[in-house]
This record gives C-alpha cells, sequence and structure tokens, in this order.
C-alpha cells in the first residue's frame, strides 16, 4: 500500500484521474482525497490499495493559488458559470488587502449550489444543472482561514495565495471578497499547492513514466510508536496496550521495523488499534 501525490491537470475530474490511475497501474483499490473541480489543477491525493483505509488521516489543511476576475459574477462562482455584469472595478490595492485580510479566521461560509456536495444522494451540482427546483438552500459552515497573500494585482485582476482548513470553498470565498470590494467577483483559475504534505513541487503528472510511491509513515500527520515485541503481539491481535509515552495528537502510527502496523486511537491511558494493516 502507498499514496500518490498526483498533480491533476486542468480539464478532467478528480475521478477521472482515479480512473486513468486503475487502468495504468491494473489495480481497481484506488480512492482520493479532496476533489478538485475540472476548473482546477494541482496536488490530489491519492491512495493504492489499503491505503485507501487511511484517507480519513490525510493532513486536512490546504493552500490554493487562485485567480480572481472583478467586475462580473458568475451563478457557479467561476469562470463556468453565466457571466453577469455588476460594476467596474475601482480601488486600490491597499483596500483589496485591507478586505481579503477580513476573510483570515474562523468564519460561516455558504457552499456554492455547484458543488459536489450530495442532497438526498445526488450531487448538488448535478441538480442545479438540471434546473431543480427543489434544491434546499444549504447551509453555512464553519470554514478557517490561516492566511491569505495578495500575489498580484492589476485593473480588474488580481490573484492570492490561501491557505485554509478542509472544507473551505476558494469559489465562494471569491464571490464573498466581490460582494464586500462592492463589484463582484469570480474565480478564473484556482491551483491546489498544498495538501498535508504533499507539495505541487514533489507531485508527479500522470504521464510521467514512474511515480514515486509515498510510505504512509511519510504521508500522514501522526506521532508514531515503535513496538516492542510483546506490544507487536497484542497490537497485531486488535489488543489495547498500556500508553507508557505522551504523545501531542489523539491518533497514532503503530509500526514495527519501522512498518505500519496499525493505527490505534488514545483512550484512557490504553492504545486502542483501531485499523489493522499487518501482514503475517
Amino acid at each position: 500500500m502507498y499514496f500518490l501525490n498526483i498533480n491533476k491537470p486542468k480539464g478532467i475530474t478528480s475521478f477521472d484521474v482515479i480512473r486513468k490511475l486503475r487502468k495504468r497501474l491494473n489495480i481497481k483499490k484506488i480512492g482520493h482525497s479532496g476533489t478538485l473541480d475540472p476548473l482546477a489543477s494541482g496536488v490530489l491525493q491519492v491512495a493504492v490499495e489499503d491505503a485507501t483505509r487511511l484517507l480519513e488521516y490525510l493532513g486536512s489543511n490546504k493552500t490554493y493559488i487562485a485567480d480572481i476576475k472583478f467586475g462580473y459574477i458568475t451563478n457557479t462562482f467561476d469562470s463556468e458559470g453565466e457571466k453577469q455584469f455588476v460594476k467596474t472595478p475601482d480601488f486600490s490595492q491597499s483596500v483589496l488587502k485591507d478586505c481579503i485580510l477580513s476573510f483570515v479566521g474562523k468564519s460561516l461560509q455558504i457552499p456554492p449550489k455547484y458543488s459536489a456536495i450530495k442532497q438526498n444522494g445526488k450531487k448538488m451540482c448535478d441538480m442545479a444543472r438540471n434546473n431543480k427546483d427543489n434544491i434546499i438552500e444549504l447551509q453555512p459552515r464553519e470554514i478557517e482561514i490561516y492566511s491569505i497573500d495578495l500575489i498580484n494585482f492589476v485593473d480588474d485582476y488580481a490573484q492570492i495565495k490561501v491557505c485554509c482548513k478542509k472544507g473551505t470553498y476558494i469559489r465562494s470565498l471569491v464571490n464573498d471578497i466581490g460582494i464586500k470590494i462592492g463589484c463582484g467577483a469570480y474565480m478564473s483559475d484556482l491551483k491546489r499547492i498544498c495538501a498535508g504534505n504533499f507539495k505541487i513541487e514533489n507531485s508527479n503528472e500522470l504521464d510521467d513514466i514512474e511515480f514515486n510511491k509515498i510510505d504512509p509513515l511519510e504521508a500522514l500527520e501522526l506521532d508514531k510508536k515503535e513496538l516492542s515485541d510483546i506490544e507487536f503481539k497484542f497490537v497485531k491481535n486488535g489488543n489495547s496496550i498500556p500508553q507508557n509515552q505522551q504523545f501531542s495528537t489523539d491518533k497514532i502510527l503503530l509500526t514495527k521495523n519501522n512498518k505500519l502496523v496499525s493505527i490505534a486511537n488514545l483512550s484512557d491511558n490504553l492504545i486502542k488499534p483501531k485499523k489493522i494493516f499487518w501482514r503475517d
């Protein structure tokens, strides 16, 4: 089992990446974390074989480079939607900086209707494209933005770098920036440059001859514990062991000879195996 750091190209879905990898690697058990829209490119965390059981534990912080077009809004909050003119932009760089910095921190965000969020088992984006009248308005969700940097600003165009917690919609952020600054805005391009420990500079292209296989111990941002022989015998059979040291995370990786044995929870001064990966 291993992870892949794939640089998803624009114009295809995240599932298209998985489909291509299944065919190329001749492996059915492949999944990904953090869907990227067809418009977006960049880091896609891909898990192969038993690593799919670890997708939920991957680092959740994301970093994006987003291009913003001011003066217009769209129904999808990006360049793929129907454009509507709002107002010719007329603000300074300092005003824009103050505006984007006001979004740093925790806040409530309404996800876009054109998203992969499901309602009654159907994706919102599919329902919206089919003009369903019974679409329930999505409720605001708490998000957290750690930082926003203004990379470039010329006339009606800006480029920002956003570091945020999982679940943040950059399209919605751009739309909210446009509302606050008073002239409307939509996201014209998006590139994810970091997801957890996966960075764009270390990614593979889909047509690379070889892929860099990432060991789960390198991919997961969790504390590790090397098991003694006695502890190993208990853990591989699913039994708990005493917690005899302090950890900075509430879930830890248990290893033997630097190979993953289990991911475990910490509770009541015990280390309780949750998923076992060791194969005798």
